[in-house]
């Protein structure tokens, strides 16, 4: 049985009454199309099940107009905001995107990970470094494979972006020692992770700034339930009036495990929480977190890798920081009123 041959961009031009440069420019997402012009080549491209050949596209212009993006996994709130970010500005470049994740078995090293990338049609790649890759001091990347990291750690080897994970908890320390507080617990997150790490380390700076001994820490796993489990057990603590915990999900089960433990919040515990990702999705939500700017972090990421696919050079040696934004609701109370 012969197989019909796939539409090539004359046939497309044919039925779009265009030529086949337009068609060309069409396709490699170029502005110098008006229009009107470019739906009747897109509807054309579309009724004839055109696709452009990216190889030929990568000869033409060296470039394949596509980038990797390496990650843990999808599902956690900040890499799925990070990752939307770089799909929407990419999007926004005429680039596409490739998703691939990183094994957590056997530690694989960021430089077989980027090996692997290297064998896909793609011009650079974003690494989602949330937890330490054994080779992360050693690892170089190649002159034809720039690659950035969003990293809590800075690289001299490569681009690094991430939010502000220190100063985001000398903020809160700060914000609630202000409001007279005498300490602030902690619900840290998993040990695995390095923004659960920055996060705890600048607490505890923070309280050591202001000769305050450190309170017992609470270490969860990011999810609710162990948030819950963490506000049950400080609800017994007499001297716990304010309470601080890594992410929003751990924030929420903490006020619940408060509440199963006879104390209210913001009367008797305030708690603030990190990431805002509970907005749109508890009603009336009423905890005060701390904002991060995941999105702008993706966008940024995805910028820098552009930048030196399209051969600028993007400083390396120096961390890009996104601070956080304090977002206030109802979940914390001045008790110097």
């Amino acid at each position: 049985m012969e197989h019909p041959q796939p539409a090539s961009m004359r046939d497309v031009a044919q039925a779009a009454g265009v030529s086949a440069q337009t068609v060309s420019r069409v396709a490699n997402g170029s502005t110098a199309v008006r229009p009107q012009t470019r739906q009747r080549v897109e509807a054309a491209m579309s009724k004839l099940g055109y696709r452009p050949n990216y190889a030929a596209r990568a000869l033409k212009h060296g470039r394949f107009k596509n980038v990797g993006v390496l990650l843990y996994n999808m599902t956690s709130y900040g890499n799925a905001r990070i990752l939307n970010g770089i799909v929407t500005a990419a999007a926004e470049s005429g680039y596409a995107v490739t998703v691939h994740t990183i094994s957590r078995r056997g530690n694989q090293s960021l430089g077989s990970a980027i090996r692997h990338l290297q064998q896909l049609p793609v011009d650079g790649a974003v690494a989602l470094l949330e937890r330490q890759v054994p080779d992360f001091n050693e690892f170089r990347p190649g002159k034809d494979m720039p690659v950035v990291l969003v990293s809590e750690d800075p690289a001299n080897h490569c681009p690094t972006i991430d939010a502000d994970q220190y100063g985001c908890s000398i903020a809160v320390v700060d914000y609630l020692l202000s409001r007279g507080h005498r300490t602030v617990y902690h619900v840290a997150g998993p040990p695995t992770s390095r923004a659960a790490e920055s996060r705890a380390q600048g607490w505890q700076d923070a309280l050591w700034q202001f000769g305050i001994p450190l309170p017992k820490t609470y270490v969860g796993d990011w999810e609710a339930d162990s948030g819950y489990q963490a506000g049950l057990a400080l609800s017994h603590e007499d001297e716990c009036t304010a309470i601080y915990a890594a992410n929003d999900q751990m924030a929420y089960g903490v006020v619940q495990g408060l509440a199963a433990g006879g104390k209210r919040v913001p009367q008797d515990v305030s708690v603030i929480g990190v990431d805002d990702s509970l907005l749109g999705v508890v009603p009336r939500l009423g905890l005060t977190t701390m904002r991060m700017k995941f999105n702008e972090i993706g966008r940024e990421a995805f910028s820098m890798v552009r930048r030196q696919c399209e051969g600028e050079q993007v400083p390396v040696g120096v961390k890009t920081v996104i601070p956080a934004e304090l977002i206030e609701r109802v979940s914390v109370r001045d008790i110097n009123d």
